[in-house]
């Protein structure tokens, strides 16, 4: 016999915990991993950023009036107001990220409190049905039944945090397209050309990245599998196939006013000995003292402003902050989130195909689509938020 409650929610998550901390009925959250909240625990280093002082529908891929329309529901002001009833401390960072003061426990907590008690760890979903006017869901410790269903159950990143396909596989069950998953805010494998990346494993320097009309500017890390870094991340977002372009030297306008006078390259630039060593190496530059540079040396050395390569490919969804791509918004409801495919079935956060620039703007969808999801179950069983 199947145990009833009036919503389910697949997913401990960011989306899964917002949207039971604001249902008005009785719920339970279905989670296949040993705790709730991994992602949230461990993102930011471990404090958790949240949101972003500058929330905007171009922070994001993926269907652009559909986005609007939930940001629009809940806004910064919105999720500020919410941190400061929960008495979450928290800090504004750089590009006006906002970060738990201390430890991702800080917004976990609160939103654990609103969900004692109904939170089944090690669970995983294996089917879902709906007949006679419910769901009925198969799970691996048995069998459950509902009046809703909301789907917060992530995409396939971070496997290691228990992340599954379950939520694209229910899609399917109710005749919802779902947008190919694949890595994003990843790093970048490198061809062969660019193998000096590698020999600069753990080197960090500030850089502009740029993927067709969308341009970051904050560090590059060189890693041994190719180069990382926050700014490659936010590219990899945006990047399809061909050409990235990094700019070395954000903050110089005219690299040759840097490149007179008796002192070696590698010491104008300002940059670490180690990269531009290898820099020059990649270019066949020698490094010599600046008066002597040739009209070619002068050539070779713009691309230190304007550096092409074509990745070979990312480091893959093991590595991937989100997953690019999910649940189709085309038959979603943005005022409610209840797809319109299969009354009572909602999905919220980063199953959907949204996706947000690293800053905060992938837990504050979350968040927002998440009480869009409990203001709706709340206005049909005649509980307002």
């Amino acid at each position: 016999m199947s145990k009833f409650c009036n919503t389910i929610i697949v997913g401990a998550g960011a989306s899964g915990l917002m949207c039971g901390a604001h249902l008005k009925s009785d719920f339970l959250i279905l989670e296949g991993a040993q705790k709730p909240a991994g992602k949230l625990a461990v993102s930011g280093g471990g404090r958790c950023n949240f949101t972003n002082e500058n929330i905007s529908v171009e922070n994001y891929t993926g269907e652009q009036e559909f986005i609007a329309s939930i940001l629009q529901k809940f806004s910064f002001d919105d999720m500020l107001g919410l941190a400061k009833k929960w008495k979450i401390p928290f800090d504004v960072c750089k590009n006006r990220q906002l970060f738990c003061s201390n430890t991702s426990k800080e917004i976990i907590t609160p939103l654990l409190e609103h969900s004692k008690g109904r939170i089944v760890t090690n669970t995983r979903l294996i089917s879902v049905s709906f007949e006679k006017n419910e769901f009925t869901l198969q799970t691996t410790v048995g069998v459950y039944s509902c009046n809703n269903l909301v789907i917060a159950s992530g995409g396939v990143s971070y496997p290691l945090l228990g992340a599954s396909d379950i939520g694209y596989s229910v899609a399917g069950v109710f005749g919802h397209a779902v947008v190919s998953p694949r890595p994003a805010l990843v790093g970048f494998t490198v061809q062969p050309g660019e193998s000096w990346f590698k020999e600069l494993s753990g080197i960090s320097i500030p850089a502009r990245v740029s993927v067709g009309l969308k341009s970051f500017v904050d560090s590059v890390l060189f890693a041994h599998k190719g180069i990382s870094g926050p700014a490659i991340l936010n590219a990899s977002l945006y990047w399809e196939k061909g050409l990235i372009t990094i700019d070395f030297l954000p903050d110089t306008k005219e690299l040759e006013s840097l490149l007179v006078g008796q002192k070696q390259v590698t010491t104008l630039l300002g940059l670490p000995k180690r990269f531009s060593k290898a820099f020059l190496g990649a270019i066949g530059v020698e490094d010599k003292i600046a008066d002597k540079l040739t009209a070619t040396d002068k050539e070779k050395l713009s691309k230190l402003k304007n550096y092409n390569f074509a990745p070979a490919g990312t480091f893959g969804l093991t590595k991937a902050e989100i997953t690019k791509g999910g649940v189709s918004t085309v038959d979603i409801n943005p005022q409610t989130m209840e797809s319109r495919l299969q009354k009572r079935l909602y999905f919220a956060g980063e199953v959907l195909d949204v996706n947000g620039e690293l800053g905060g703007y992938n837990f504050h969808f979350a968040f927002a689509s998440a009480l869009l999801c409990a203001k709706a179950i709340n206005a049909s069983s005649k509980h307002p938020v």
